[in-house]
């Protein structure tokens, strides 16, 4: 079964995250590549154990952009 996800990927540091946007799940690495396997792996490893019901929820989110002030 093929379960498409969203992602985003972003620098945190030295480090890169890759973050899935449609289950709270995230992982990081030395480079985006190594951030998106490493994701891949703990997503794959996330699906295994989820009950059946579960990869049907999955829905792709809208990203909207939020402007703060600060005091």
């Amino acid at each position: 079964m093929e379960i498409d996800v969203q992602t985003v990927v972003f620098r945190e540091g030295e480090h890169v995250v890759a973050q899935c946007l449609d289950v709270d799940v995230s992982s990081f690495g030395a480079n985006e590549d190594e951030a998106l396997a490493n994701l891949r792996e703990a997503l794959e490893l996330y699906f295994e154990d989820a009950p059946a019901e579960a990869l049907a929820k999955v829905e792709g989110p809208a990203v909207r952009r939020l402007t703060l002030q600060r005091a």
